[in-house]
């Protein structure tokens, strides 16, 4: 069966993002109703059929895990945040770890954040958390605030 314009692209969307609601609105779908047109689409025999295919036909000759994993690293040694967080993004959709919004818990938001903090470390976490909440941060100060050295080295029990 031939597939309309719009379904075409929602298929070479979807192959290259793994997110069903993000390939509809790229093919022109409603951003409204976008969540539900994707979903409605994967269920479509015709579209999985296409996607199955496309699947098949998508072939390079580079390791692009690899590649990307050398990338993440290059970035974190160097500091360079928003860059190593966008290759984590991408390993994340090309190993399939796509998380639509609304599957998005506060466990796997808790998950996401701790893997950002690790990233940025702890200076810039403290830095972030006292321009997030400043009146906290001074009534923890004045009752002692640990600070990066002790936090990194506990004192022993």
């Amino acid at each position: 069966m031939q597939l309309k314009e719009k379904q075409e692209k929602f298929c070479q969307n979807y192959i290259l993002h793994k997110n069903a609601t993000r390939a509809a609105k790229d093919a022109g779908y409603s951003e409204i109703s976008a969540h539900n047109t994707g979903s409605r689409l994967l269920q479509d025999p015709a579209v999985q059929e296409r996607l199955d295919e496309l699947a098949i036909n998508m072939t390079t000759s580079i390791d692009v895990v690899d590649e990307i994993e050398k990338q993440y690293g290059v970035a974190r040694t160097q500091g360079q945040t928003t860059s190593a967080l966008k290759a984590l993004e991408l390993l994340s959709r090309v190993r399939g770890n796509n998380i639509d919004v609304d599957e998005i818990t506060t466990e796997s938001l808790e998950q996401e954040i701790v893997k950002g903090m690790e990233i940025i470390g702890i200076e810039k976490v403290l830095e972030l958390m006292s321009q997030a909440f400043p009146e906290e941060m001074e009534d923890e100060e004045d009752e002692s605030l640990l600070t990066t050295k002790e936090l990194k080295c506990p004192p022993d029990s």
